[in-house]
């Protein structure tokens, strides 16, 4: 049979088997053949390539794992386009979707009820979020082998929180968050590498691995704060000097139902109320601080309401969408001068407060598994997409085994660098100055510092 199909198909192409077993042929041919027609589908499937020419392909593959392969076998940049093209065509470019109205505090209308999301945007979105689980799960790893030391607080479950903010915001605008800050660090910009080479003290960390868990910066990005509360303020402070500098930008200042009850919070809310400040207050409720349910910790659990004089909305935590429209619409509140602006998002962490928290000793197992199975912002998303079209399972699987590869070669990195050297201890405690002594334990031990 594949002998009569060489023989036709030299008539037609003029070429000659000679030598070539018909396979071969085949394959050669495979320019001249469009293989997203079915025939030509299964055609591809029965051939294999042999050394030393390229793989052979999976004759157990599905339809669409062909196409998506396709281009990788044609050579003419013309026919990779149609291939292209045609993958993708069958795919929705943009959707629409009913998202959970916000409760409003000051507010006559709050966010739409609707959101517009892209195929390209959605994707990001799935990817941001996977890599964020995947490092705090690598993270959580890398603690119980004892590589990761000291304070550990990991982030999973809130994904949507970090990846809805970033999208609604500009890179130049500002972050300042408490503890729980790896999945912040990574969304405004650091590299997986970096964060876990932090996280183990290695000097290819993002503060030289000299912050660790709680301690990461980057352009824009303050931390990782270790005190409760205590970077509200701080945010206030930023959004003050946005004002001052008359620069179009806003201060993201996040903290958890823990701190909500903070005096120094309600301080930061009437400065930035007086001066009509900048900031996006916004209180992540995952519901417990540390082991306490916030109906045990606190009067009222309105925290959207807390800030009294300023608006509020509470928003779904769990849903990226959600927190990305939600966003978008305080952001522009602050840019149009109106002053702040107090944000609560109803979310739920998988861990526990950290590493040394088990997580069930004041929760049980099946509230959490509940929350995984109805609530998951990554599952709800990649469910969205997948329902409406706007992307094939193959792809999230091809998306998830890149990111399991980036994660496990970051761990890597994190284990293999070297620690800094002890002469570096105090380097850094200044910018932009020149060197210094610093006082040791001893009065008779002096160490350098250099910026």
């Amino acid at each position: 049979m594949l002998t009569a199909i060489s023989n036709a198909l030299c008539r037609i192409t003029g070429s000659n088997v000679g030598a070539q077993t018909v396979s071969e042929f085949l394959i050669g041919q495979s320019e001249l053949v469009n293989l997203t027609s079915p025939a030509a589908s299964a055609l591809a499937t029965t051939t294999q390539r042999q050394p030393p020419k390229p793989p052979p392909v999976n004759t157990k593959a599905s339809e669409a794992e062909l196409v998506t392969e396709q281009p990788t076998l044609l050579s003419d940049p013309g026919a990779r386009a149609v291939v292209s093209s045609r993958a993708f065509a069958d795919f929705t470019p943009k959707a629409s979707f009913e998202i959970k109205k916000c409760d409003v505090h000051r507010l006559e209308e709050g966010p739409p009820g609707q959101a517009e999301l892209t195929r390209e945007q959605g994707l990001h979105y799935y990817r941001t979020m996977q890599t964020i689980r995947r490092m705090e799960l690598k993270a959580d790893q890398l603690y119980k082998q004892k590589i990761i030391r000291g304070f550990c607080h990991l982030y999973d479950g809130q994904e949507a929180c970090a990846m809805g903010i970033e999208a609604a915001i500009n890179p130049t605008d500002h972050v300042i968050t408490a503890y729980r800050a790896h999945g912040y660090t990574y969304t405004r910009g650091v590299p997986v590498k970096q964060i876990l080479a932090e996280l183990t003290g290695r000097k290819g960390g993002i503060a030289k691995g000299k912050g660790g868990s709680m301690h990461m910066y980057a352009p824009n990005f303050y931390g990782g704060n270790g005190i409760v509360g205590a970077q509200v303020p701080l945010g206030a402070g930023i959004a003050l000097a946005c004002k001052y500098l008359g620069n179009n930008q806003v201060c993201v200042t996040l903290y958890g139902d823990g701190a909500a009850n903070q005096g120094q919070i309600f301080e930061a809310y009437n400065m930035a109320a007086l001066w009509k400040l900048p900031c996006i207050f916004i209180c992540e409720n995952n519901k417990y601080g540390m082991g306490t349910s916030v109906e045990r910790s606190s009067a009222s659990t309105d925290y959207y309401r807390r800030g009294d004089y300023i608006p509020g909305l509470r928003v779904d935590g769990m849903d990226v969408l959600s927190v990305r429209e939600a966003t978008k619409f305080a952001a522009d509140h602050c840019r149009a001068g109106k002053g702040p602006i107090l944000m609560e998002l109803q979310t739920y962490r998988y861990h526990g407060h950290s590493m040394s928290d088990p997580g069930v000793s004041y929760r049980t197992r099946e509230e959490i598994q509940e929350v995984r199975s109805k609530s998951d912002p990554i599952a709800m998303l990649k469910d969205r997409m997948l329902s409406n079209k706007m992307a094939a399972m193959e792809e999230f699987k091809e998306m998830d085994s890149e990111i399991r590869k980036e994660i496990e070669e970051a761990a890597l990195f994190a284990t293999s660098d070297s620690e800094p050297p002890l002469d570096a201890l105090c380097d850094h405690i200044f910018h932009n100055e020149p060197p210094l002594e610093v006082r040791g334990t001893t009065p008779w031990s002096k160490l350098k510092s250099s910026s």
